[in-house]
């Protein structure tokens, strides 16, 4: 099955291994007992080409710490999640795409929620067939559609979701692996498919993450797998208000996007020629 999946699809791998490390450490912030089931070989794989260009025998590190920014990240999302499902009359969680994301069968969740899953049909098909067995805890479905194709909201209509009701949308791992013009044109596509006071949660980079020469190590290695970083923005509130959502864009390190566990200085806002990254959330005017 893991030949059917192309080239973006490999960081969802990339990302189940990161997982899986983080939930066989003592000292973890989550665990996520399907990640290792769902990385397989490939996983592992690519885990230890991003470790060795991460951490060099030889000398500092001078790249973003992968595993402790995906565990920010995985851990900073669970609790959105987990919080906006809380909300009277929030039913709708959409994760879009669901990658190797297991948060319906590792979270509790409300019972009245219902949890889409938004990805391209080789990756669903890779996920169930790896997770054949495990119930879900939630209502629990998938729209096998890919996200740059002119109908995927019709994949979720066919599966019940709601575009009248309030909805909670993650876009996660998404936005810097595809063209800006796509997008913008996916934002759109989501503003007008979320009812007013629906939510949204993404990460996204700033431009500096795209070129910086400390950087390449980074850059080069999603580049060689066919999917290199193509898109950030240094103003997210901006991008996300444009399509009629009012959001706050926190860095990891900052106070309630750290867990303990970022190791380095977070740059202020107004310095340039830095990496970073954003959390973004908020809702729908």
């Amino acid at each position: 099955m893991t030949e059917l999946l192309d080239a973006v699809e490999r960081t969802a791998l990339l990302t189940a291994a990161l997982r899986a490390a983080e939930t066989w450490r003592e000292d973890r912030i989550y665990e996520d007992p399907f990640a290792g089931a769902l990385c397989g070989e490939i996983g592992d794989e690519l885990l230890a080409e991003v470790r060795a260009a991460t951490f060099p025998t030889q000398g500092p590190r001078t790249l973003p710490s992968t595993p402790d920014y995906n565990a920010i990240r995985t851990r900073y999302f669970d609790d959105y999640l987990q919080q906006a499902a809380r909300e009277p009359g929030m039913n709708q969680i959409v994760v879009a795409p669901a990658g190797m994301d297991s948060r319906a069968y590792r979270l509790d969740w409300h019972r009245h929620t219902r949890y889409f899953e938004v990805d391209r049909p080789a990756v669903l098909a890779y996920k169930q067939s790896r997770l054949a067995g495990v119930a879900p805890r939630v209502d629990h479905r998938t729209a096998a559609v890919d996200l740059t194709s002119p109908d995927w909201e019709e994949g979720l209509l066919a599966v019940g979701y709601d575009p009248g009701l309030p909805s909670t949308w993650l876009l996660e791992g998404l936005l810097y692996y595809i063209p800006e013009a796509d997008g913008h044109r996916i934002l759109e596509r989501v503003a007008a498919f979320s009812a007013p006071d629906s939510r949204i949660a993404a990460d996204v980079v700033n431009a500096a993450a795209l070129t910086l020469p400390t950087m390449r190590g980074l850059l080069d290695v999603f580049a060689g797998w066919g999917c290199p970083w193509v898109f950030g923005t240094d103003e997210p509130e901006s991008l996300f208000d444009r399509y009629g959502f009012s959001v706050r864009a926190i860095q990891p390190g900052e106070s309630g996007a750290d867990f303990g566990r970022w190791p380095d200085p977070v740059p202020p806002r107004d310095e340039t020629n830095v990496r970073r990254v954003f959390f973004v959330d908020g809702r729908r005017r």
